[in-house]
């Protein structure tokens, strides 16, 4: 890791995880082997923290990466951060462990660093799928159902196989039932966060119960699949608050988000398939931080844009996409 690169510790393990990760979903139009080179210049650079998922179908490739840089000495197991995630349809009891062993296996580790659900429904879309993808069985969430999830992934951690475990795309309303619930806290939630999106209250209460926001799509996601474009969303790298602050600093507005995100306590994962831009998104949080009244600014930019909405996890019954956020403080069902 560059000796530069900010840490974070975790509440209850103590454990260090890098404060800038390698996101790995190529969006739909970037193949796995693209992925993979770009996780091995991430690694040559400094990079020890890939963020991946079954459902991205880049795993073995990125596997074979990371046990090629592992057996060349490059990086050492224990200097590595590995986040995977179970897929919407793998949350059938039976289901779980194997999809876990098949990252891990796909991934040529013996634990991972953490594992994340990545939607608290079991509603599924196929990859590539277009905007109106809906699975017939698809329900909204029902705490129940994610609690038997989430006691087998406390197993995981029990087994030694799993050091942490989280939750992905999750509300106020739905984390607090988990932290209720729990055995073993959440101790990170992945969530969207951009400077047009900022989630105060959301990142709140994680931050307050001791849980680590991870935010995706840091940079306002520009090469989202078109399923997630709609005519209302704004572009957070053309904000002239935002273009002013990356003139001052001689940067591109992209390493501004990433500043932004870093001086809020958040993880940002961005993805390219760029050299150039992956070595300047992770010299954007080792170098120049905002000063304080930039970040005021920056913080008063939020225009509550939702990017990754969701549609296609909607079921039969649901309004729109806003029923997946329980936007008035209670689980929509």
């Amino acid at each position: 890791m560059d000796k530069n690169t900010p840490t974070l510790t975790v509440p209850g393990t103590g454990a260090k995880i890098p404060a800038i990760g390698l996101g790995t979903f190529g969006s739909d139009s970037v193949d796995a082997q693209a992925v993979a080179n770009a996780v091995r210049y991430a690694l040559s650079i400094g990079y020890r923290h890939i963020d991946c998922a079954a459902v991205y179908q880049n795993e073995k490739e990125i596997g074979a990466v990371l046990k090629e840089a592992m057996d060349a000495g490059t990086v050492a197991r224990d200097q590595l951060w590995i986040t995977s995630k179970l897929w919407n349809d793998m949350h059938g009891e039976a289901d779980i462990i194997p999809a876990f062993m098949r990252s891990l296996e796909d991934l040529k580790l013996d634990y991972l660093d953490l594992y994340l659900i990545h939607w608290p429904f079991p509603n599924y879309h196929p990859p590539k799928c277009d905007v109106s993808s809906r699975s017939p069985n698809a329900r909204p969430y029902i705490h129940a159902d994610f609690m038997k999830v989430w006691r087998k992934l406390e197993s995981l951690v029990d087994a030694g196989l799993v050091r942490h475990i989280g939750t992905s795309n999750m509300t106020i309303p739905k984390l607090k039932l988990v932290l209720r619930d729990a055995r073993i806290k959440p101790a990170f939630n992945e969530m969207e966060l951009h400077p047009h999106f900022q989630q105060p209250s959301f990142v709140r209460f994680v931050q307050d119960s001791g849980i680590i926001p991870i935010g995706y799509s840091p940079l306002g996601s520009p090469g989202r699949p078109e399923r997630d474009k709609t005519t209302e969303d704004t572009v957070d790298m053309e904000d002239p608050v935002l273009v002013g602050i990356a003139r001052k600093h001689g940067v591109h507005p992209a390493a501004i988000c990433l500043k932004w995100a870093v001086a809020n306590g958040h993880i940002p994962i961005p993805f390219s398939a760029s050299n150039r831009n992956i070595l300047a998104n992770l010299e954007a949080v080792c170098y120049d931080p905002l000063l304080p009244e930039e970040k005021r600014l920056l913080d008063g930019i939020d225009r509550n844009c939702r990017l990754i909405k969701g549609q296609v996890f909607l079921w039969q019954g649901a309004k729109d996409w806003h029923d997946l956020w329980d936007e008035n403080g209670t689980i929509t069902t």
